[in-house]
C-alpha cells in the first residue's frame, strides 16, 4: 500500500505588499548609508528606512526611520521613486514583497550612530559609490542620482 503525502503549495496571494520608505539623506558630497540588519537586503549597505506605520505619511515615516536607525535629523523633501523588492525562498516561492518609496532628505544635524536594525551607519562620498560593489544594495546608486538631481547637483 502506498502513501500519498500532500505538500500544500504556498498561496502567493497570501503574501501582501508591505509599504516602506527609504530616506536618501544628502550632505555636501555625501550620502548616508546603513548596513541593514533585517530584510530586505540584510547585510547590504543601503539607505535608512523601514515600514510605514498605519496612518503615517510617507515623509514622516522617512524621518522617523532615519532617526531610529541613525540618530540623524533631516528634513523630508520630494518623493523620488518607488520600487519593488521581492524576496523568494530557495524554491522560488515569494515570501516577502516590499514596496519601497524613496524620499529625498536634507541633513539638518547629528552624526550617524547605528541603532535599531542598522548594523553600521556612515557617510559615503558620491564618487565612491560603485554599483558593482557586492555589498551595496542595487537601488542605492539610482536613488542617489535621483536625489542629487532633485537638489540641483550634477547627476
Amino acid at each position: 500500500m502506498s502513501t500519498f503525502v500532500h505538500h500544500p503549495v504556498r498561496d502567493q496571494s497570501a503574501v501582501r505588499p508591505v509599504p516602506a520608505v527609504v530616506a536618501v539623506v544628502l550632505r555636501d558630497e555625501n550620502v548616508l548609508l546603513v548596513r541593514r540588519g533585517n530584510q530586505p537586503y540584510a547585510g547590504y549597505w543601503g539607505c535608512p528606512g523601514g515600514k510605514i506605520e498605519p496612518g503615517e505619511r510617507i515623509e514622516a515615516a522617512a524621518i522617523r526611520e532615519l532617526a531610529e536607525e541613525t540618530g540623524v535629523k533631516a528634513e523630508a523633501g520630494q518623493v523620488l521613486t518607488a520600487f519593488d523588492v521581492l524576496n523568494r525562498d530557495k524554491t522560488g516561492q515569494l515570501v516577502q514583497h516590499y514596496v519601497l518609496v524613496a524620499v529625498c532628505c536634507r541633513w539638518v544635524s547629528g552624526e550617524p550612530v547605528a541603532a535599531d536594525d542598522a548594523q553600521d551607519a556612515r557617510w559615503f562620498r558620491f564618487d565612491d559609490l560603485d554599483e558593482t560593489s557586492p555589498d551595496l544594495n542595487r537601488h542605492v546608486v539610482d536613488v542617489v542620482r535621483m536625489a542629487k538631481a532633485a537638489i540641483g547637483l550634477q547627476a
